[in-house]
């Protein structure tokens, strides 16, 4: 790490991507490889426990270093090149597939140093076209799981990538795709992964009022709560994606057009813990996490359907019939958060008093662990 303010210096970064044009293919994907290696994030690490350094001045030195040369890259459009490679490339052919394996991971290594580089990648180059064309694939392999993964990486926490997504008819894509989850779980755990990122994918994305909107369009709504009846892996998931849809006051259409396509059986089916998962060894959700999203599928319900409306009489039937047994339920799930925040309280408490006795200070990031932990 100690050699990377030379190796910019001395012009081999310049070197280094200039090869990335060669002719020969072969070339360029061993020069893929070495970018990697350089920005993979623990490289180094050996080095510097090896030479004994202090902790934190050997972080900083990795960090300086990393920086210098990831700069140098970008200033000598590494990005560009690696995307338009991506063209050049046969995953028939297993070096070309390591080879475009190699190329995602460059990305994640960069974004995971620099997540502001995700606009340049989106403005700056095709890829993100190239990543809703290679989800679509029918054949499934590492390098599809890679790309729903950078997918997910890049709408995490950008607006303006989340709107140039919906722009290049994203959320229809990924509809798409998911949509072969209505019948069937995925093979494997690689593929519950792929499965998984892509409903993060959406879920990031529906934090904009404009993606709301294509989402309706694009009959998302009515797709989600087609897998909420069903008793697949995607059912949880779908809940999750429905709960992102009908936050706020932008997601009113879709709470609307939620209970249009009969959804409220469905979710209060689920609330009620009468609609029972199909046991599956790759299920990665747990119950918990399904409560948590139902809770705020009826608060969006509760908070954006009129009150003057067909459908908010709908919603307030669901808590009279059967004896106001929704009401109950309610009660019982508050009565037991309650009781789990009091013991967590008490061993916060606990750890507070320990601290202060041992002569530690309680400081802002204790009490914000303490916060997250309630």
């Amino acid at each position: 790490m100690l050699a990377y303010p030379e190796l910019v210096r001395s012009g081999m970064v310049v070197k280094l991507v200039e090869l990335l044009t060669h002719e020969n293919v072969d070339i360029v994907i061993d020069v893929v490889e070495l970018i990697k290696e350089l920005t993979d994030e623990d490289v180094g690490n050996e080095a510097d426990e090896d030479e004994d350094e202090d902790e934190d001045e050997a972080g900083s030195s990795r960090e300086k270093g990393m920086k210098l040369l990831i700069d140098g890259l970008l200033e000598n459009t590494v990005l560009e090149l690696l995307v338009s490679n991506l063209a050049r490339m046969n995953e028939a052919e297993e070096s070309d597939r390591q080879g475009v394996y190699n190329t995602l991971n460059v990305f994640e290594n960069i974004l995971a140093f620099n997540p502001a580089v995700s606009r340049t990648l989106v403005t700056n180059t095709s890829l993100l076209k190239w990543l809703l064309e290679r989800v679509q694939a029918k054949t499934h392999d590492d390098n599809r799981v890679y790309t729903s993964e950078l997918l997910a990486i890049i709408l995490q926490d950008n607006r303006q990538n989340r709107l140039d997504f919906g722009k290049a008819g994203g959320v229809d894509t990924l509809l798409q795709v998911l949509s072969q989850y209505r019948k069937k779980d995925p093979v494997d755990a690689d593929e519950v992964e792929f499965m998984e990122n892509l409903f993060d994918s959406l879920c990031s994305s529906l934090a904009e009022p404009e993606i709301k909107s294509l989402f309706l369009a694009g009959e998302g709504v009515e797709l989600m709560v087609i897998m909420m009846k069903e008793k697949m892996l995607a059912r949880s998931r779908s809940i999750k994606v429905l709960d992102f849809a009908m936050q706020g006051t932008a997601g009113t259409a879709c709470c609307e057009m939620f209970v249009e396509a009969l959804g409220l059986k469905t979710l209060f089916s689920a609330f009620m813990g009468k609609a029972k998962k199909q046991k599956n060894p790759l299920a990665t959700t747990p119950a918990s996490e399904d409560a948590t999203h139902i809770l705020g599928i009826i608060s969006s319900l509760f908070s954006n359907i009129p009150s003057d409306s067909t459908a908010r009489v709908r919603l307030l039937t669901k808590f009279v019939e059967s004896d106001y047994e929704k009401v109950d339920r309610l009660l019982e799930i508050r009565e037991s958060a309650e009781a789990r925040l009091a013991v967590t309280n008490k061993e916060i408490e606990q750890e507070r008093r320990e601290m202060i006795a041992d002569g530690e200070d309680v400081g802002p990031e204790d009490e914000d662990r303490w916060y997250l932990r309630k």
